[in-house]
C-alpha cells in the first residue's frame, strides 16, 4: 500500500486543516524513494524506543497520535505521519472514541467546541466513577463541592483542563480529561476526573486501525504510561 493511500485516508476522517496552529500534525520524516508500505507500526508517541521496536520488527511507517515537535537525525530511516490535534476535532476522534468505549454515545449532545464533546447522562459519583476504572483504573477525582449525583458529562482527551470554564458554560457539571495540575484542581468549580493523559488517548489506536484498513499490515508499538504507582 502506498504511503500517499494511507495519509489521505487519515486526513479524510481528520483534516490536516484543522489541527491547532502550534501543532505540528502531518509528516514528521517522509522518506523520498519509499512510498511502498508492507508493514506499519501504530504508536501514541514516538520515542527512541518506539523507533527500536518499529525497526526490528521491520516496519516501514509509524502513524502517531503525538506529534513530533523535534525529529533526531538517527529517526530519518522511517516515514513517521502524526495527528493530533485534528484528530482530537474529528467526529469519532480521541474524545468520542472515549464516549464510546464507555457506552455512553447514545447520550451525547449536539454542542459548538472543538474538543469538548458533552453527555446528557443523570448519574451518581459512585458510579460513574466505577465506570471510568474501566478505562483507567488510577482516575483521580476532584469533587470540592461534595457532589453526588451528575447530569451532563464534559468530555476531552488529553490535556483538556483549560476547558473546564468551558465545560460549566455549557452546562456540564462534570469534566473527563487528563493531565490536572494542583490550583487548576484546587480552583475548579465543576467535579473533574483526570484519567491520565496516556490512559484518555491510547484508545484511539484501533481507530487508526480501521481508518488504515487491512490493505498493509499493522502492529502495535509496545508502550505504557510514563508513570507507575509505588
Amino acid at each position: 500500500m502506498y504511503k500517499y493511500e494511507i495519509t489521505k485516508k487519515i486526513e479524510n476522517f481528520a483534516p490536516l486543516e484543522t489541527q491547532e496552529e502550534w501543532d505540528c500534525s502531518g509528516w514528521a520524516v517522509n522518506v523520498d524513494g519509499y512510498d511502498g508500505i508492507r508493514k506499519m507500526m501504530l504508536c501514541l508517541t514516538v520515542t527512541n524506543d518506539i523507533i527500536r521496536q518499529a525497526k526490528e520488527q521491520n516496519c516501514d511507517m509509524l502513524v502517531s497520535h503525538h506529534p513530533c515537535f523535534y525529529v533526531p537525525l538517527e529517526w530519518s530511516f522511517i516515514n513517521i505521519y502524526c495527528a493530533h490535534t485534528n484528530m482530537d476535532k474529528a467526529k469519532g476522534g480521541t474524545t468520542d472514541t472515549i464516549i464510546d468505549k464507555l457506552g455512553l454515545s447514545k447520550y451525547k449532545m449536539n454542542i459548538e467546541h472543538e474538543f469538548l464533546r458533552i453527555v446528557d447522562y443523570k448519574t451518581t459519583i459512585e458510579n460513574f466513577s466505577k465506570l471510568l476504572k474501566q478505562i483507567s483504573p488510577n482516575a483521580r477525582l476532584i469533587n470540592n463541592d461534595k457532589v453526588k449525583e451528575l447530569k451532563k458529562i464534559a468530555f476531552c482527551a488529553g490535556s483538556g483542563s483549560e476547558f473546564i470554564s468551558d465545560a460549566k458554560e455549557l452546562g456540564a457539571d462534570c469534566l473527563v480529561t487528563g493531565d490536572l495540575k494542583f490550583h487548576t484542581a484546587l480552583e475548579s468549580p465543576i467535579v473533574v476526573y483526570d484519567i491520565g493523559h496516556f490512559e484518555s488517548e491510547i484508545l484511539i489506536l484501533p481507530v487508526f486501525e480501521k481508518i488504515i484498513g487491512s490493505d498493509v499490515k499493522i502492529v502495535y508499538a509496545d508502550e505504557h504510561s510514563p508513570f507507575s504507582l509505588i
